[in-house]
């Protein structure tokens, strides 16, 4: 018997180190391809891949050496959030006010102070639309016997930092919807669609046939030319944080119509605006300006304080969030969460603050300042610099969470395989969990920064990579 067991086990142990030698061999010969493709001559490549069960490295290539990792580095962020701020975490928008209410009036100023909110106003969760929140802010002041406001409307955002862009963001990501910097109070996801109409020739300049929302004191300069109608949407707008003069460049296809979206310049004051607006339709008195916060730091003049609370808003759960941050790689959210962790943990809603409480959860993980160099929450900046082998550590910890199974959930599919992607300007990453035919679980990520060619054709080249994994 003693030898009949010695015999199963050796040869277990043989199948086992037969296959784990098959896939090394495997992913060897697949990397090579891919690391001497003709796209790959001035580029660099970092490949990590482990055994997700014994978090065993069993593939690495370059996997110390720091990449763009443009959204892949979203991981970092959504999985410090889930674990520092839980899974049942709400951002809220808090209505109130200063001053007394009498007979139905009141004598102050009726805030609502953001502690960074993205989804206040999104379109893409049933309750938290524009409707929802004008139904939600009326029916607290008619619960109170609110009729009228002797006094200013203020649109607090100043719980965080005054700068909304995480440094590093380029120019010309930052007026259009993916670069919409983060506020202390967002509106609508910060971001606006602008319709353009091609003209008649090719070259010749196009119309603008509407903005979706009315920008307060946005002038565009429209230099979007006609394009041929195989071309694609080529349009850039050029509006920074607190800008009111929108550049519009590139060109758009013949033939149709098209719509672009772009970053809202001022979210808090948008919304003051919108606010006035639904109180003017319901004939609601008010004495007194509508105005942000950032207004009156502008004007070296100090945001009042709410002193009596009229009700909370809050966000979608932490899940919900999570599933559009890394399935529809929502930039504006990771700013958000960033910011908020800041806010919490360091007492400052600023980027730096956020990415430093990021960089020190991770760094008690055995992921080091080196392995992640972070500038923002969401990956934008090309400035920041990640290991492949940072983040599969990271991955590995996940799935150990009990939340993983929503984390996982909320990680897009691509090439049937759950990993988030990552896309800047000569970068494509991807990093996630692939289940092999035989059921062998691995982890992985893949950085690849500088390729030469088309977009396209690499990502084709790295799916044949990642699918000696399945």
């Amino acid at each position: 018997m003693k030898k009949l067991w010695l015999s199963s086990f050796i040869l277990i142990t043989s199948i086992t180190s037969y296959a784990q030698s098959t896939i090394e061999n495997r992913l060897t010969s697949a990397f090579d391809r891919l690391e001497n493709d003709r796209q790959m001559a001035h580029g660099s490549v970092s490949f990590t891949v482990a055994d997700a069960e014994e978090g065993k490295i069993i593939f690495q290539k370059n996997g110390s050496i720091g990449l763009s990792p443009a959204s892949s580095q979203k991981i970092f962020t959504a999985i410090a959030s889930y674990s520092i701020l839980g899974q049942d975490f709400h951002f809220k928008t808090i209505l109130g006010y200063t001053g007394k209410v009498e007979d139905g009036v009141l004598n102050g100023n009726l805030i609502l102070t953001g502690y960074g909110d993205p989804t206040l106003g999104s379109w893409r969760y049933d309750g938290y639309k524009p409707e929802d929140v004008e139904k939600k802010i009326f029916a607290a002041l008619a619960k109170n016997d609110i009729r009228a406001v002797n006094g200013d409307i203020i649109i607090d955002d100043s719980k965080f930092s005054m700068q909304p862009t995480p440094g590093g963001w380029p120019w010309n990501d930052m007026g259009n919807y993916y670069g919409a910097p983060n506020w202390g109070f967002n509106w609508l996801e910060n971001q606006y669609d602008i319709t353009y109409h091609p003209a008649s020739k090719l070259g010749d300049t196009v119309s603008i046939v509407r903005t979706n929302v009315a920008l307060p004191n946005v002038i565009f300069l429209n230099n979007i030319k006609t394009g041929h109608s195989d071309e694609g949407d080529n349009s850039y707008i050029y509006l920074p944080p607190y800008g009111n003069v929108a550049v519009l460049t590139g060109s758009i296809p013949y033939g149709k119509n098209t719509t672009s979206s772009g970053s809202v310049p001022n979210p808090p004051l948008l919304f003051a605006k919108q606010l006035q607006t639904w109180m003017q339709k319901r004939n609601f008195y008010t004495i007194g300006s509508f105005l942000a916060a950032n207004q009156l730091v502008m004007q070296h003049k100090k945001v009042p304080e709410i002193k009596t609370v009229l009700d909370t808003l809050f966000s979608p759960n932490m899940d919900q969030m999570m599933y559009y941050f890394l399935h529809k790689s929502i930039n504006l959210y990771g700013e958000s969460f960033a910011k908020y962790l800041g806010y919490q943990e360091a007492k400052e809603g600023a980027t730096d603050a956020g990415v430093q409480v990021i960089r020190d959860f991770w760094e008690k993980k055995d992921i080091g300042n080196n392995d992640l160099k972070m500038m923002d929450g969401s990956g934008l900046s090309p400035q920041n610099y990640v290991t492949s082998t940072a983040e599969v550590k990271a991955l590995l910890f996940a799935q150990k969470q009990n939340w993983f199974d929503a984390f996982y959930k909320a990680l897009p599919d691509y090439n049937g395989t759950k990993m988030k992607s990552g896309t800047i300007h000569g970068c494509k990453a991807y990093a996630g969990y692939q289940t092999s035919k035989s059921g062998k679980k691995y982890v992985f990520s893949l950085i690849i920064n500088n390729y030469d060619g088309g977009h396209d054709a690499l990502v084709q080249k790295m799916y044949q990579l990642l699918n000696v994994l399945k």
